[in-house]
């Protein structure tokens, strides 16, 4: 069984200490390639720069998180630009509108997720999409540029039926996290992933975030790991009824075709 984890935040300093280690775990645990997620100009180009210090395992995203947006400028499109002409940038993201937390004024989060999607439909390069408290503007957004882009994933979905079936209309890929294992919040995704077409499934741990909550034994901290992918895996596949060795064939297939991946060797 070989996964694939399509947002973790490698690049965050809580794995500073302890990568390789990390990595090792995620390997003897079956996921042996990893998109690591960038979500500023730091994080992008520390995010690069492992892509190339693990080849083969590690890719990269490259874009400016709505949390970041109150300042993004030419000079972002410009390193964004340069960042995703590199083989191991596999998407522009992750970008997209957060009203939860409003860290940056929604009008300058739409400027920059306008601009993103604009650059990323100018290079043909997938989208890596977050979206919290702004549904009906990211929607509205996205169906502007949506004809022009070629693929887009709703990064760490953790919505109702309309929104899924909205963002299955827009043609998105649907991103499920181990959100999916927390009962007080996220127990209503069991009953939508036979809703979400095979071929439009992702799995991500977006790790060191949302540590799956049933784990058993329960880690000593809260830190998650790309290696606990193989249970959201599992979780996935009882909602679905489905075996977990097929639903990991098919969403690393998904994987590799959403994001250019070479095939394992």
């Amino acid at each position: 069984m070989q996964l694939i984890d399509v947002g973790v935040n490698l690049a965050h300093d809580s794995f500073d200490h302890d990568r390789d280690e990390v990595l090792a775990r995620a390997r003897a645990a079956g996921v042996g390639t990893m998109v690591v997620t960038g979500s500023c100009r730091e994080s992008s180009h520390r995010a690069r720069q492992l892509a190339h210090e693990h080849t083969g395992m590690l890719y990269a995203t490259a874009g400016v998180h709505p949390h970041h947006a109150r300042d993004f400028d030419a000079e972002d499109r410009a390193w964004i630009r340069e960042l995703a002409a590199d083989p191991v940038v596999t998407a522009v993201g992750e970008c997209g509108l957060d009203f939860f937390r409003n860290f940056s004024p929604p009008a300058d989060q739409e400027h920059a997720f306008h601009q993103q999607l604009a650059l990323a439909s100018e290079l043909q390069m997938p989208v890596f999409l977050h979206q919290r408290d702004a549904h009906e503007r990211f929607c509205a957004i996205l169906r502007e540029h949506i004809a022009d882009l070629p693929r887009g994933v709703a990064h760490c979905f953790t919505g109702d039926r309309r929104e899924l079936e909205d963002y299955l209309r827009l043609g998105l890929s649907i991103g499920i996290t181990g959100w999916i294992c927390d009962e007080r919040r996220g127990g209503h995704l069991k009953s939508l992933i036979s809703h979400i077409p095979p071929d439009r499934l992702l799995l991500e741990t977006d790790a060191p975030y949302l540590l799956p909550r049933d784990l058993d034994p329960k880690p000593r901290t809260r830190r998650n790991e790309p290696c606990h992918l193989a249970h959201i895996l599992a979780v996935v596949a009882a909602a679905a009824n489905r075996d977990a060795d097929v639903l990991a064939a098919e969403t690393s297939a998904n994987a590799r075709l959403f994001f250019g991946l070479p095939e394992a060797g």
